[in-house]
């Protein structure tokens, strides 16, 4: 993948990996308006309403994606300006099917070395967009595979982690602990994990409606590092709908 994003190419990507939703949402529309022409006054200025919050809630996921994945900073990486800083690291960069971040943050951090992993299981990710998605964009070279229970490195070797809008992904709790459990192992003690995601809030529901339930809470997440023996040293919010958290060893954190 270009380490340099085009313009656009967030929400560009969210319609074509997700087409088949929004082709629905048209024909709803259609449907609805076709059919309120047999119904009574009242039926129809229900019908139209319905039709209206279809287009709208349509339309204002689009500009919150829009902004979130084109406009805001996200992808520009300057909240990293918060982590510590050191020499050449060793850093673990996981997502679960598509990465946008690997060549992002090889620039970033070009004298250190990166590893990418990749967790994505066919059996268990079944969504739609995935799989387009990782048919659009190839695997940052030498990606390797893992599973959630398991990294293939040794202990406290990782001097950061990185899990960004891709944590979510893993929807068991037990396995989400797991996870993080392993992420911890291969954690050095002065080191940091840094996990980003939307959160199941207020912001996010009302740029999602329902899909904000594809989220984790800000309490499950902190659920999942204490039960993981991590603590947030700090939490950034990138945009209202994006949260960082930084996380470290229980006993490390500044």
């Amino acid at each position: 993948m270009d380490s340099v994003r085009k313009p656009f190419q967030g929400v560009w990507n969210i319609i074509r990996f997700n087409w088949h939703y929004y082709i629905l949402s048209i024909f709803l529309v259609l449907f609805i308006l076709l059919l309120q022409k047999s119904f009574n006054q009242s039926f129809k200025v229900a019908a139209n309403i319905l039709a209206l919050l279809i287009i709208s809630s349509t339309l204002i996921t689009l500009i919150v994606s829009l902004y979130i994945y084109d406009f805001s900073k996200l992808y520009t990486l300057t909240w990293l300006s918060n982590l510590k800083q050191g020499g050449k690291e060793t850093i673990i960069n996981i997502n679960a099917g598509f990465d946008e971040t690997s060549s992002l943050l090889k620039r970033k951090f070009e004298n250190s070395e990166l590893l990418v992993a990749d967790f994505y299981d066919p059996e268990k990710h079944t969504e739609l967009s995935i799989k387009r998605a990782r048919k659009a964009y190839p695997p940052f070279p030498n990606t390797f595979r893992i599973s959630t229970k398991h990294l293939p490195i040794e202990d406290s070797s990782a001097d950061k982690i990185f899990a960004i809008l891709s944590a979510h992904e893993i929807r068991n709790e037990k396995e989400r602990i797991a996870f993080f459990n392993e992420l911890q192992r291969v954690l050095k003690a002065s080191g940091q994990i840094i996990v980003t995601e939307h959160l199941r809030d207020t912001a996010n529901f009302l740029a999602y409606n329902i899909g904000f339930f594809h989220f984790h809470s800000k309490a499950t997440w902190h659920k999942t590092f204490h039960s993981s023996r991590l603590q947030v040293a700090k939490e950034i919010k990138i945009t209202p709908f994006i949260s960082t958290f930084i996380l470290e060893k229980n006993g490390s954190a500044s």
